[in-house]
């Protein structure tokens, strides 16, 4: 079932009401997708209990991340998809030694797309056309303007976090960050005008 414009732009405001900490928002986004969420992560972990776990990280990162949520770049679904899918190969990570013993209760196909080079779904869809106009616009930045926002992003790593990586100053961070997307909207509309 594919998502219409109108559910896109509810989820959308549900977002933007979530980084205002706004819990009934939060219930409501909640409640409109955790269930192909959850799917999802099942797919990837293919046991239900760590499923749980992937889904209400996620959901933890998504109430403490939605302030960054940009939806010029990706769908909400996406941007929540990429974050469950995260939190489930974190999941894995963290059964290290375990899950080569456990190995024999996965599905092999998932084992397997784990393990291979190629894109996942996920990476695929965002190579669409969107996403190869922001790698575009992402290899005009300042190098170090590039890097913040790839750690913050990409990384899900807090402004703290990403100076600490950075050896500099959370307030450099935020400047960086902050011009960073500015230049990037600039470009991604310019493209679009184009």
């Amino acid at each position: 079932m594919s998502i219409t414009d109108s559910q896109q732009r509810q989820l959308r405001e549900w977002l933007a009401a979530v980084a205002r900490h706004d819990a009934e928002a939060f219930r409501s986004l909640y409640n409109a997708t955790s269930s192909k969420l959850f799917g999802f992560a099942l797919r990837i972990l293919a046991r239900r209990e760590w499923a749980e776990e992937a889904l209400q990280e996620s959901f933890i990162s998504i109430w403490n991340s939605a302030g960054t949520y940009q939806f010029e770049f990706a769908a909400p679904m996406t941007w929540m998809a990429a974050i469950v899918r995260n939190k489930a190969l974190d999941i894995l990570r963290r059964a290290g030694d375990s899950m080569q013993a456990a190995a024999d209760g996965f599905d092999p196909e998932i084992l397997s797309a784990l393990e291979s080079p190629d894109p996942t779904p996920i990476e695929a869809l965002q190579t669409s056309s969107s996403a190869k106009a922001l790698a575009r616009c992402l290899a005009l930045l300042e190098a170090t303007h590039r890097q913040a926002i790839v750690l913050a992003f990409y990384h899900e790593l807090s402004y703290s976090d990403a100076a600490r990586r950075m050896h500099i100053p959370i307030g450099t961070v935020k400047t960086w960050i902050r011009r960073g997307l500015e230049q990037l909207r600039r470009c991604m509309n310019g493209l679009e005008h184009a």
